[in-house]
């Protein structure tokens, strides 16, 4: 592959509790990602999203690499990668500033941004993501983009996203030790959105929930901007353990009885359908009804939306008092690997009480049979954020060039490198 090839590779490196995934994408003259490379294998040495065995992750991630390299047929040196885990929180600041030409420039944005950001956080905790929502110039509210505009006195609303500095310090360590660079660490529930919404449905108001084995991330958005990021740590783990504790049978048998004969409502199962129960210590397997399993699976899912359902509300809540938008009128977005479950989407229906959809990623060319599938949301999340990272960095030319659309997705898109 040659030098300027090379230089348009990105790789998106998810590494969850059950599963790392790298996946390799290079852009294509057009801006599309085009998936060139994967590779995946089952994680070891992760729990709700941090590091409990260094050395267990590290081959995890080298082995993921090793076979994304060898169908990409490139040598991988640096990584995009996300993060999880309870220790991520979300707040909206603000910051204020004087015009200091009589129409704003982008040295007046970046001033009052900073201003947002300064915000004292705890000594272990670090900025994450830095993302403008809207400005306002004097009496106007509700600017997306003030760039040349009139005005004396300035205020932005930022969205800070924030992480524990050792969960993700260990992470990095991790990569590094494959001997890769990490060029940003991005909120996994971050990715996801960028992977499987559209604006419109960040315009009328939705919720990301990526269900994962070990977290489920949620993401909210209303009136094109994110309002709100936050981690559950619970999630498809805990459905395999119910079905391992119910029929006793072991927790890798269990995850793939819930994988290939789950169904999150029971009342859409068979009553003739059965499932072969492999049993632990040398005992015979047994015959099991699906609708059995079933009646296991349906109440703990329903318990873990539940309290994505609290989250919702009591940020809605919150959002009203604030007087911004807070209805979510495009519904609920289920993606990641255990959101992939039958009956999953009517069993969410009656919790939420609202249209639910499975999200799978968009945008995306090239391996699509692999990579259009929820469990590779964050993935693909990673890769659009790199190619707007790319973009970004490729100069003032592609910034004049932009529409004030572009350039407020590419202002919203993380533009400040915090690590």
């Amino acid at each position: 592959m040659s030098k300027a090839a090379e230089d348009k590779i990105i790789v998106g490196l998810d590494i969850g509790t059950a599963k790392v995934s790298a996946l390799v994408g290079e852009i294509l003259p057009d801006g599309q990602v085009n998936v060139i490379g994967m590779g995946s294998c089952p994680a070891r040495g992760m729990d709700k999203g941090g590091v409990n065995d260094l050395e267990s992750v590290v081959k995890s991630v080298q082995r993921a690499v090793d076979q994304a390299e060898l169908m990409a047929e490139c040598q991988i040196t640096s990584v995009y990668i996300s993060l999880s885990g309870k220790h991520i929180s979300s707040m909206i600041e603000k910051g204020m500033g004087p015009i200091s030409d009589e129409e704003v420039s982008q040295d007046d944005m970046d001033s009052v941004i900073h201003t947002a950001k300064s915000v004292k956080i705890g000594d272990e905790q670090r900025i994450l993501h830095v993302i403008p929502q809207e400005f306002a110039i004097d009496y106007q509210e509700g600017i997306k983009n003030p760039l040349g505009l009139s005005g004396v006195r300035m205020e932005a609303s930022v969205h800070l996203i924030t992480c524990h500095n050792d969960m993700a310090r260990n992470i990095v360590k991790a990569v590094e030790r494959c001997g890769l660079k990490v060029e940003h660490i991005i909120f996994s529930g971050l990715a996801a959105s960028n992977a499987v919404i559209t604006e419109d449905e960040r315009e009328l108001g939705v919720c990301v929930v990526d269900i994962g084995a070990g977290t489920m991330d949620i993401a909210i958005w209303t009136g094109g901007a994110l309002r709100h990021a936050e981690v559950v740590p619970y999630a498809g783990n805990a459905v395999t353990s119910d079905i391992a504790y119910a029929f006793g049978t072991p927790p890798g048998d269990a995850e793939e009885i819930k994988v290939k004969h789950g169904c999150a409502l029971s009342e859409l199962v068979s009553k003739d359908d059965t499932v072969n129960v492999p049993s632990v210590g040398g005992r015979p397997s047994r015959s099991l009804q699906r609708q059995t399993l079933a009646e296991v699976i349906e109440p703990r899912y329903s318990e873990l939306l539940g309290l994505v359902h609290q989250k919702i509300v009591a940020t809605q809540e919150q959002l009203r008092i604030s007087g911004t938008k807070h209805h979510l009128a495009a519904g609920i977005v289920l993606t990641g690997g255990a959101a992939q479950m039958d009956g999953l989407t009517e069993c969410a229906e009656r919790v939420f009480q609202t249209q639910v959809r499975v999200g799978k990623p968009l945008e995306v060319s090239g391996l699509t049979d692999y990579v259009k599938e929820p469990y590779h949301a964050t993935a693909v999340g990673l890769l659009h954020y790199g190619k707007e990272s790319q973009l970004h960095d490729d100069g003032e030319q592609v910034q004049k060039r932009a529409t004030v659309s572009g350039f407020f997705n590419k202002m919203r898109s993380w533009i400040q490198k915090e690590f």
